[in-house]
């Protein structure tokens, strides 16, 4: 059987954040499986609001940290204090396709880099800065990154990876699954430890 994984995510989800560790240890465990990172558009159009009109945040990233040990930084706590910050997810898949596109071989981690920089240290993921600060950090060049982040592959690719997620039937994020050819199967959606994703993927085999 010829698999590889499909790893559809947003990169301001929370469940999506909570889930990059275990991603780490799946690709880590099974580095002969290909993975494709594919963004979701979790805050598009109307729900590209000021991230203080989503009442849920706190208590969701409570229950977060409890389930998967996640912690969130003093600077996406400032932001969500002052309540103003509006999340973007087209700005984001635009950085993750950037990051894709430069090193593709490392993009669950550099995707998880990226996860960071919101969740722990407040930066935004439509700031050139943002992914300037993310190479300098990851070893990738800094000037590559941000023209790829402007660059209008960027926002096609982003567009591109929205109607997969859509195509897939992707209902909520991440979501992981296994594909063989034309089949698809389900090892994780919002949230699944390392042991019950390897499991699943045993089985299918």
């Amino acid at each position: 059987m010829t698999v590889r994984l499909v790893y559809v995510l947003d990169a301001y989800c929370g469940w999506s954040y909570g889930f990059a560790r275990t991603m780490a240890e799946v690709t880590a465990e099974h580095p002969e499986l290909p993975v494709e990172v594919v963004s979701g558009g979790l805050f598009t159009g109307a729900r590209r609001r000021p991230i203080g009109e989503f009442g849920f945040i706190r208590e969701a990233n409570a229950r977060l940290t409890e389930v998967t040990g996640v912690t969130f930084g003093a600077g996406f706590e400032r932001l969500l204090e002052a309540g103003e910050f509006v999340m973007d997810s087209e700005a984001a898949a635009r950085g993750v396709a950037a990051l894709r596109a430069l090193a593709p071989e490392r993009a669950v981690e550099l995707v998880a880099r990226l996860q960071d920089a919101f969740y722990q240290h407040g930066e935004s993921l439509s700031e050139p800065a943002t992914y300037r600060g993310l190479a300098e950090r990851a070893g990738l060049d800094p000037d590559l990154l941000v023209a790829a982040f402007a660059s209008a592959n960027a926002a096609a690719e982003a567009a591109a990876d929205f109607r997969c997620a859509q195509e897939l039937g992707v209902q909520g994020f991440p979501t992981l699954l296994a594909v063989d050819g034309e089949r698809a199967a389900t090892l994780a959606v919002g949230h699944a430890s390392t042991e019950e994703v390897i499991r699943r993927l045993a089985a299918l085999r």
